[in-house]
């Protein structure tokens, strides 16, 4: 009888390991899926209206990146004066920002970007649309304030971005 009584234990338990086992995989296997929406015509390739993001994955937060001198002191500001110069450079840091965390801008989906004056808008969606080309925009915010984190940034953008786990 206590042989019986081993057995059942030691098959109830490898059933247990096995089971635990299949529903790890099971999560793991399932699929990361990030997708762009537009329901209102006007927002077509200007910005998603939502993102929805399913599935075991990673999340890349950056601070608001701006024009600062990665290589100068804290308040140096490339391209003074000049917005698509700041906007470009932003992008570009968002990039290679980006590349450190295994992800690029077709992973992004959620920005908000602010400017100092309401008036550089067309120049920022343009740059913005010559950055993402033909990659589904993402959700996105933009704001004017009245100022930034140093004198001098006339932008400054937030980004979220979602991997897939490896």
């Amino acid at each position: 009888m206590r042989k019986h009584f081993t057995y059942k234990a030691v098959t109830f338990a490898i059933l247990i390991i096995l089971s635990t086992a299949f529903v790890s995989s099971a999560a793991s296997a399932q699929g990361f899926e990030k997708k762009n929406y537009n329901y209102s015509e006007w927002t077509k390739g200007r910005f998603s209206e939502a993102v929805t993001v399913t599935g075991p994955g990673k999340m890349i937060f950056l601070a608001g990146v701006g024009a600062e001198d990665e290589n100068g002191k804290g308040g140096d500001i490339l391209h003074k004066g000049d917005f698509t110069g700041q906007c470009k450079y932003a992008f570009d840091k968002i990039k290679r920002l980006l590349d450190k965390h295994g992800a690029t801008l077709a992973d992004i989906a959620k920005m908000v970007t602010y400017l100092t004056d309401v008036r550089y808008q067309p120049d920022f969606g343009k740059c913005r649309q010559e950055t993402f080309g033909t990659i589904p925009m993402p959700a996105h915010t933009l704001l004017t304030i009245s100022q930034l984190a140093w004198p001098g940034m006339i932008i400054e953008i937030d980004v979220t971005a979602m991997v897939p786990l490896k």
